[in-house]
Formats: C-alpha cells, structure tokens, sequence
C-alpha cells in the first residue's frame, strides 16, 4: 500500500495546494508523532473514504502502537454516530431534545485506552469535519480544562479540513 504522501500526489495538478498541505501536515512537529497520526487515522475514517483510510492505515503502520490506531479508528466511528445525533439535538427548533437522554452507546470516549487528551482532539477533529457544532465545543472545553492549548486544537482542525478535501477531491478522479 502506499504512503499518504504518495496518495496525495496522485492528486491533479488542480489540488496541488492539497498535496503540499499533506505534505506539510506529514513534517509538522507541532503535535509529536502519536498524536499527529493518530489525527490522521482518525480523519481518514472520519471521511469514510476507503482509498484514504487504506493510504492512512499504511501511513501509520509500525509508527505507532494498536492502543493509538484503534483509538484513532474509536473516534471516527463513536463521532459518525454523535456528530448526527448532537446535531439533531442542536439543530431542531424543539428544546426537549437537549433534555432527554441520548441513550447510545459510546463507552470509549470515557475509556479510549490512551491518554484522554489525544482522544479527545481526535474526536473534536472528526466533529469538525461532520460539522457538528455541540460536539466541537464539548471536545473543545474538555481539551481546555488538559491543558491543550489553541494551537494543538487549531492543528488537529486543520489535519481535519486537509483530509476531507483529499478524500472529497480524489473521490471525483
């Protein structure tokens, strides 16, 4: 399989700003290497687009540990399902929604298996790319009150945006 960087160069010349931000997103020493490819993962899922999850799994294979790559891949599939629910529960006019219980199941987020902070930013970056306004906020203050500063956030929303543009672009080639 092949790299992410070399995913994104198959890119048209159209989105070379996409190749060059992969790129820049691979050499970033903002995050450290398990937070920076565990966003990674976990934006590639968040996209549900199965050629850059696979280029992404190859990017991260032997990087980084099983505890990291399947939180990553946890944060992706709990988001898929609350980033809609929380949207509903915002979105709509009625109130009585936010005062009910959700009643799903979403038992990694309080026990990810790795360092909560980095769980967190991977879900608030998956949030991002679903556009669900409640759950960003949510995973924004928890990211707050660890000590995660705006631009470790600022970063794993741009990991967010970068990936759903390669995934949105190389899906029409």
């Amino acid at each position: 399989m092949h790299s992410l960087k070399e995913f994104a160069d198959t890119l048209p010349e159209y989105a070379k700003d996409l190749r060059l931000n992969v790129s820049s997103l691979l050499n970033d020493q903002t995050l450290g290497d398990n937070r920076k490819l565990g966003l990674i993962l976990a934006c590639a899922h968040g996209t549900g687009y199965r050629p850059l999850v696979a280029a992404a799994e190859a990017e991260v294979e032997g990087k980084i540990d099983d505890a990291y790559a399947n939180a990553a891949r946890s944060a992706a599939a709990v988001m898929a399902m609350n980033n809609v629910y929380y949207r509903f529960v915002h979105l709509a006019s009625n109130p009585v929604y936010g005062t009910l219980p959700a009643k799903l199941r979403m038992n990694a987020i309080g026990n990810p298996g790795i360092d909560k902070a980095d769980f967190e930013l991977f879900s608030l970056a998956v949030s991002a790319q679903n556009g669900c306004g409640m759950c960003i906020d949510s995973h924004e203050r928890v990211l707050s009150q660890h000590g995660v500063n705006a631009e470790i956030i600022q970063t794993a929303a741009r990991v967010a945006a970068v990936m759903k543009a390669v995934a949105t672009v190389h899906a029409t080639l």
